[in-house]
């Protein structure tokens, strides 16, 4: 039989393995409390790290779109321009191509007429005047000129035959006299009257316009001649001089 001590000995340790049981228990149970809530904590932390770095790429998405969609109306204004700038361009070549359809039987006609022009004009420098002409029409048919520069060359051409309407000229060329060329100086007066004289001097003529021959001039005019020749070339001072000019009945 047990003794009272014994008993109240075992009581009090069943009691007290009673009572630090619940105790342990609710130790237990709020670890794992604060570590479940340190466990969440760290994950909401993680959660608003993730939140920041998608909000942060929100931002940046949003600025790059805007700065695309800038870049995309920019891109819109150049091509517009372009295409403008395209069309206006289609109508410059449409109309140049139209001006050389135009332009082109004009040049011909030009050139045609300047030929047929010297032919029937004073026969003064008759190559150079003629090569002129062989060369507008040889370039007529170059592509490898320009329209504009062959309208150009025609244009100087005829600037060149309206020059000598105004000026005096003495120049060395041959001339067939009595069936024999020979080599005389021409004193070109404008596109009025062209002289001519030879070497030695002795003999003076001019070109009759209405006759189309060249006719000799009397001993008189050999020296005044020879002193428009000397005019011509600036190795003396203008001066009057009395040279024999066809009359308007006889330039018809």
């Amino acid at each position: 039989m047990l003794r009272n001590g014994t008993w109240i000995a075992l009581t009090l340790l069943v009691a007290e393995g009673l009572t630090a049981d619940p105790l342990d228990q609710a130790i237990r149970t709020e670890t794992q409390t604060l570590q479940q809530a340190a466990q969440s904590q760290k994950r909401i932390d993680r959660l608003d790290d993730a939140t920041r770095r998608m909000l942060d790429e929100y931002r940046r998405t949003l600025r790059e779109a805007e700065t695309l969609k800038t870049y995309v109306a920019h891109l819109q204004k150049l091509v517009e321009s372009q295409r403008r700038e395209k069309a206006e361009l289609a109508r410059q070549l449409e109309e140049i191509a139209r001006a050389e359809r135009e332009i082109v039987p004009l040049m011909l006609e030009m050139v045609n007429t300047l030929d047929r022009f010297v032919a029937l004009d004073t026969p003064f420098l008759p190559e150079e005047r003629r090569q002129r002409i062989d060369q507008l029409k040889a370039m007529l048919d170059s592509a490898e000129v320009s329209t504009a520069e062959k309208f150009r060359r025609i244009l100087e051409a005829y600037q060149i035959e309206n020059d000598y309407a105004k000026t005096i000229e003495a120049y060395r060329d041959e001339l067939a006299l009595e069936g024999e060329k020979r080599p005389v100086d021409f004193l070109r007066i404008g596109r009025v009257a062209l002289f001519y004289q030879t070497l030695d001097g002795e003999t003076s003529g001019f070109w009759n316009p209405r006759q189309k021959r060249w006719e000799t001039l009397p001993d008189d005019y050999r020296r005044t001649i020879r002193e428009g020749l000397r005019i011509a070339r600036k190795e003396a001072a203008p001066d009057l001089l009395t040279l024999p000019l066809p009359t308007a009945e006889e330039a018809k």
